[in-house]
């Protein structure tokens, strides 16, 4: 996904699991189960990790 503001996130799938494991564009990342939780991380940002 590319924002407006050309920042990108990336969302991937670790196989074998249930489990996401996205990644900001200031490289920090979260893995969660929930598609929702992970969404709400990624677009939350900076909130909740480093800038």
């Amino acid at each position: 996904m590319t924002a407006p503001t050309g920042e990108v996130y990336r969302i991937d799938w670790l196989p074998g699991t249930d489990v996401s494991r996205g990644t900001c564009h200031c490289g920090a990342q979260h893995t969660a189960e929930d598609p929702v939780e992970m969404w709400e991380w990624m677009l939350g940002h900076p909130e909740g990790h480093a800038s």
